[in-house]
């Protein structure tokens, strides 16, 4: 698959070939939605938490009475049913991931990546690389490039100017290679992937 290669601006800067087993896939909108879920369980927190009737600080002595009072039966004043009770059955403490297999994740970023190929939304620049870090400048390259919403993947290590100056522009998110993942590509409109960025993931599925 033969992409063109541009500048931060977006000027011609020549070709590259796509290697078709990372970017050229049929779309499996199943595997992406599954690691997608993976993602999002992974990163909830679990804190939630209600207090139930044990842990309720009121006095456990018998309310009133077992019988002669016309009312139903009560021995404690800590039961959910009372104001003041605990809640039945409420949220824990707990943690919210589950398992997908290590192959299953690999497919998945395959198929984002080629979902975003098959339409037409990935751009190939030859490097995410700014003299300052001026935010002004570079918003001015964007929207000269029609780049408004966008996930840009650079290689190993993103440069500190053009990290700085991206990260005050909404829409914008910016990742070195090894944070490339499947929700932040699918939630992004486009794709921008440096050279560096692409020789890193092909080295990686290969």
């Amino acid at each position: 698959m033969k992409i063109d290669v541009t500048s931060i601006g977006g000027d011609a800067a020549g070709s590259l070939e796509l290697n078709e087993a990372i970017f050229g896939l049929e779309p499996r909108q199943d595997l992406i939605a599954r690691m997608i879920r993976w993602q999002l369980a992974k990163r909830q927190a679990g804190t939630h938490k209600s207090l139930g009737r044990a842990e309720i600080n009121r006095t456990g002595k018998k309310m009133y009475k077992q019988k002669g009072t016309g009312g139903a039966r009560h021995g404690s004043a800590r039961v959910p049913q009372f104001r003041g009770g605990g809640k039945a059955m409420g949220p824990v403490v707990r943690s919210h991931a589950h398992d997908l297999p290590k192959k299953v994740r690999a497919l998945a970023l395959r198929h984002a990546l080629s979902a975003k190929a098959r339409d037409g939304a990935i751009i190939v620049w030859e490097n995410a690389e700014l003299a300052e870090p001026k935010t002004k400048a570079l918003r001015a390259s964007f929207e000269k490039a029609a780049l408004t919403n966008a996930l840009i993947i650079d290689g190993a290590q993103v440069q500190d100017n053009f990290a700085k100056a991206a990260r005050s522009i909404p829409q914008i998110d910016v990742l070195p290679v090894q944070g490339v993942n499947v929700y932040d590509i699918i939630r992004r409109e486009k794709l921008v992937l440096t050279k560096a960025a692409i020789d890193a993931l092909e080295a990686r599925f290969k």
